[in-house]
């Protein structure tokens, strides 16, 4: 097998379990429906380890373009071999979501909720807020790609590096994965949400364009930080490369904490200004 194919299958088959997931505990009418966060994390963490005993002796199981370009960042991947594998990433995942759909054809009709039937697919935050998503899916992936490489420099018994990557992603989605649902993974967000663009959902509304970009960005950035940041603690390698890096994350948690202050200050105007309203109303 290629590491094309490799990375194609098992970023479907990450796909196929985690979009699973969601759909038996989202949609209606499904024996899993209303199964709860802990039942979506932990079928999304044996997606991943899945995925990795699938391929993991033949590519090394990526299944992530943030994974692919933060060790790619830290000379622990060519970059002449990044192109290659996010395309074949993005192949896997929106084969993968055309197969969730398959799975469960008759209970589309029967959700009426649109913003169910795209969580299937595609990630959505719980609060909508541009600058704090993306720091949310910059922390989770900074967290996953540091956490892949604390897990690699441990000896496990043969066989089990796999089990514990995919208790690393169910514990980053119970920990961090409420504010946006954790993509983590460009791939697993954005081929599935183009897979729901395309398909003959009934009643599915708009696949959410407007938010696509921060699940794609967030990964990315958080991911080769989270690289960057492990070589230059733990192995005292302070690239360039870190301290751009280190730059970039300041200026956006600045602006996601400047952005949720202004909107906290403008509340609370509102809130002053309709309690003096009212209080006029009744002198």
């Amino acid at each position: 097998m290629s590491e094309f194919l490799a990375e194609l299958i098992g970023t479907m088959i990450l796909i196929i379990l985690g979009g699973g997931v969601v759909g038996g505990v989202s949609l209606k009418k499904s024996k899993a429906e209303g199964g709860g966060w802990i039942v979506v994390t932990l079928g999304w963490g044996l997606g991943v380890a899945m995925g990795v005993y699938a391929v993991g002796s033949v590519s090394d199981a990526h299944i992530n373009p943030a994974v692919t370009l933060g060790f790619a960042s830290i000379g622990e991947f060519p970059w002449e071999k990044v192109p290659m594998y996010i395309l074949a990433q993005m192949i896997g995942a929106i084969i993968g979501g055309v197969i969730v759909f398959f799975q469960y054809l008759p209970h589309w009709k029967e959700t009426d909720d649109p913003a169910a039937k795209l969580s299937v697919f595609a990630t959505d935050p719980a609060i909508k807020s541009a600058p704090a998503n993306l720091v949310s899916e910059m922390i989770g992936t900074f967290v996953l790609v540091m956490g892949l490489l604390f897990i690699g420099a441990n000896d496990f018994t043969e066989g089990l590096n796999p089990a514990i990557v995919g208790l690393l992603i169910v514990a980053i989605g119970l920990s961090l994965g409420g504010p946006t649902g954790y993509a983590i993974n460009p791939a697993r967000d954005l081929g599935p949400r183009i897979a729901h663009a395309f398909l003959p959902i009934i009643g599915k509304g708009d696949s959410n364009w407007k938010y696509a970009a921060i699940p794609v960005l967030g990964p990315i950035i958080g991911g080769v930080y989270g690289a960057v940041f492990y070589k230059a603690f733990f192995e005292g390698d302070f690239t360039p490369l870190f301290w751009i890096m280190s730059l970039v994350v300041l200026i956006l948690l600045g602006v996601a904490l400047a952005d949720e202050q202004k909107k906290q200050h403008t509340q609370l105007a509102v809130s002053k200004q309709s309690s003096q309203e009212t209080s006029y109303t009744n002198h």
